[in-house]
């Protein structure tokens, strides 16, 4: 008997070793388990950041494209207003013709010639400013503005009034839209 009370006291010993080893490594555990809520815890913080920094990054990614689509926008529309500014520059020097034919054809007897031509001017005229071609305004008198008059010489004034004003227009100026596809030719006194 002695014998299995020694075995069954070992056996019996086991267990207790074993609760004993549990309880060692339930407490080994209750540190992972905090190291591991405190890695849950920069983890979720990582996770914070990456979710900030690609908000933001989407952000700034549809700003720049809002930006992009207003550009192109304005710069198609800025292509329409000006889409005929070649054909409209080509068509100025006819328009002046018609403006020296008419003055000359006015000097004649023939009425019914200035008629017809002052009507097809007219009407080249009417066409083109429908289409967006505006005449600067400009005459004896005006300031210059260097801005948008082209001085093609200077002579003395004829008065104190005109000094560093526009005496004379040689040629007309043009703007289609707001920019301006002619100067003005003048001539200023000084």
């Amino acid at each position: 008997m002695n014998k299995k009370n020694k075995s069954e006291e070992i056996n019996e010993m086991i267990p207790e070793e074993q609760v004993l080893d549990e309880k060692r490594e339930e407490q080994d555990l209750e540190p992972d388990a905090n190291e591991q809520e405190e890695e849950m815890k920069s983890i979720e913080e990582q996770l914070q950041e990456d979710l900030q920094k690609e908000k933001d990054k989407f952000l700034r990614l549809f700003a720049e494209f809002e930006n992009y689509k207003k550009r192109t926008t304005k710069e198609r529309m800025d292509l329409f207003k000006t889409a005929g500014q070649e054909v409209m520059s080509a068509l100025l020097p006819i328009m002046d013709d018609f403006d020296r034919a008419l003055k000359e054809i006015s000097k004649s007897t023939d009425k019914e010639l200035f008629k017809g031509v002052d009507l097809i001017s007219n009407k080249l005229k009417e066409t083109l400013k429908s289409k967006g071609l505006q005449e600067i305004i400009t005459k004896e008198g005006d300031a210059f503005d260097a801005e948008v008059h082209d001085a093609i010489t200077q002579i003395p004034a004829p008065n104190k009034k005109l000094k560093g004003k526009i005496i004379d227009v040689v040629e007309k100026g043009f703007k289609l839209g707001d920019k301006i596809i002619r100067h003005p030719k003048v001539v200023v006194g000084n």
